[in-house]
Order: structure tokens, then C-alpha cells, then sequence
């Protein structure tokens, strides 16, 4: 049976998000039990990139990687593996973040897959390591109170739900839109005192409300997890900005640009929005290496327009 129906998914692509999608169910089944299995926010080591590695995150990576070989996969690299892996002889290569926001797993907050599809080139590392623009689809699998697919192909981003009762992901909404009017922002307030000057002032424009230069209020939200983060600003719009800061170990920042910056700017430039390193589009640059990191700006057009003024 399949995950997903076929319509607004192209024909040589349905079999990879179907795919994404039933094995999606699978690890939604498995963080709903949460206590009642295994200890899924138990540490069991570090990635590649430094993070601790929760046990979920390596229980989803080997159920993508088992999942995806058959469904056209050659090249398959996650976040928690060094390197490419061969899965097969299909036309596609596949990044992914198999558990986004890991660190909360333990208290119930939205988390998800991220995942970005380009056309395979001979060499393993090459077929990953080249302008965000040539993906050919991106999307998350976000993991809540609903259990959800955002998706483009290049043509708008598009929502899918699973239905619980079905065990379909079905469409609810065919173009989604970034709302321009938010007065939502979202950064780590806690790393502050790092922050480079550009980042402190757009921060202070908003806390400075309708008093200030920005003439409105603001609200401040941090999740933790990109997808929960994306989600909401796909919704009802904002801004979310992890930049590199004064920090030896985050001169880009954290989020690692194949896994999670590139998959999210396409989504966001589909819907409307805009994404960026704080200057420069982000579907113009190109990963220098697998886990490399990126700074990320994203969100309603207006506001990232702002950030690149400050930036100067």
C-alpha cells in the first residue's frame, strides 16, 4: 500500500517520497510509544559533526538507508554517517537528517526528517558537494500533534498530513505561502554575547517594538529543532537566523548546509519566502565539504531583506 498519493508528485520521483513517507510512519509509530520502547533519547555517541548522537537518530538513519536503496537511491548521505554510502544503481542522490531536534526528544517538542534529492553524478562526494539550485526536490517530515510533509519539486512547496486512520499522507495544501505580516523572530538569545554586530541590531529593532525603528511589536520563539522552526514560519510566517558568532567552534554556525540549509532555503524560496547567509542567496552557494556548516538566514522577504541591509 502506498504511503502517499501519486498526484502532484512526479512519476520518476513518487517512488523516493513514498519511500520517505512509509518509512516516516514508521518512525512517528515509534516516537509516539516514546517510554513505553526503547530509551529513544538514551546517548549513544557523537556524528561526524560533533553532536551526540541520541539512540532515535541512529534508529532512523538505518531505517531511511534500508528504505531507500529500492526506491532509485545511489548515493545516500546523512548527517549521521562520514560518508556517502552506495545503495544502488538509481538516478537519484539523497541527503538527509534523519532526526532533526534530537535534544528534544525526551520532552515531547515537534522534531523531523530533512531531506534534499538531486540527480546522481558519477562520483559519490560530487554528486552532493554543488549549488543548492540543482536540487530537484527537498522537504521534512515533521513529527507532532500531526504528522507532516513539506515538500517542493521546484514548482511551490507543497503540505501533505497523514491521515492516522488511513495511514496516508494526504494533501492540504497545494502552494503554500510565507505570510509577509509576522512579527515573530527566532534565534538562540542565549549565545548573545557572541553574536556579530548585524545580528545584535536586528534583534534590537524588534525588542525595541513600536517604539522602535521597525514601528510594531514583536514576539521572540527558539524550538531547538529546524524543522519545528520551519514549520511554523511556512505557516504563519517570521524569521529564524543561526549565523556564524565569535565562538571558535561556530564561525558558520551549526546547521550543516547539505543535510539541513540547503533542503529548508529551497522549501522557504518556493513558498515566497527568502534564505540566505545573511547576504548572499543560499540556492547560489555550494557545499565545500559533506558536514560542512553554513550561516542561515530565513523567513518572510521583508525581514531577510532587513538582515542584509544591517549586514551591510
Amino acid at each position: 500500500m502506498s504511503a502517499i498519493a501519486p498526484d502532484h508528485i512526479p512519476a520518476r520521483l513518487y517512488p523516493v517520497i513514498d519511500a520517505l513517507c512509509a518509512t516516516g510512519i514508521d518512525v512517528a509509530l515509534t516516537i509516539a510509544r516514546g517510554p513505553l520502547g526503547q530509551s529513544l533519547a538514551e546517548g549513544v555517541g557523537e556524528n561526524t559533526g560533533g553532536d551526540q548522537q541520541k539512540a532515535l537518530d541512529v534508529l532512523a538513519d538505518e531505517a531511511f538507508e534500508k528504505a531507500l536503496g529500492p526506491a532509485g537511491v545511489k548515493y545516500y548521505a546523512s548527517e549521521e554517517q562520514e560518508g556517502v554510502l552506495t545503495l544502488g544503481d538509481g538516478p537519484f542522490a539523497l541527503a538527509i537528517d534523519p532526526l532533526d531536534g534530537s535534544s528534544n526528544i525526551d520532552v515531547n517538542v515537534s522534531i523531523g526528517t530533512i531531506f534534499s534529492v538531486f540527480e546522481a553524478k558519477d562520483g559519490a562526494e560530487e554528486s552532493f558537494l554543488r549549488p543548492a539550485s540543482e536540487q530537484i526536490a527537498a522537504g521534512y517530515i515533521i513529527y507532532g500533534p500531526q504528522t507532516g510533509l513539506a515538500v517542493t519539486f521546484g514548482d511551490g512547496t507543497l503540505m501533505f498530513v497523514l491521515d492516522p486512520v488511513t495511514k496516508v499522507f494526504e494533501l492540504a495544501e497545494a502552494r503554500m505561502s510565507v505570510p509577509e505580516a509576522a512579527k515573530e523572530y527566532s534565534i538562540n538569545a542565549g549565545n548573545r554575547r557572541h553574536w556579530p554586530g548585524w545580528v545584535k541590531s536586528f534583534v534590537e529593532e524588534c525588542e525595541a517594538g513600536k517604539d522602535g525603528p521597525r514601528g510594531k511589536d514583536y514576539s521572540f520563539r527558539w524550538v531547538a529543532s529546524l524543522v519545528a522552526e520551519t514549520h511554523r514560519i511556512l505557516t504563519r510566517g517570521g524569521t529564524f537566523l543561526y549565523t556564524g558568532d565569535a565562538r571558535p567552534a561556530y564561525a558558520k554556525g551549526r546547521l550543516r548546509m547539505v543535510y539541513e540549509v540547503a533542503p529548508m532555503a529551497m522549501l522557504i524560496e518556493q513558498a515566497g519566502g527568502m534564505a540566505t547567509d545573511g547576504k548572499r542567496p543560499i540556492l547560489l552557494l555550494t557545499a565545500d565539504e559533506l558536514h560542512g556548516k553554513q550561516p542561515f538566514v530565513f523567513g518572510c522577504r521583508q525581514e531577510v531583506e532587513r538582515v542584509s541591509e544591517l549586514h551591510g
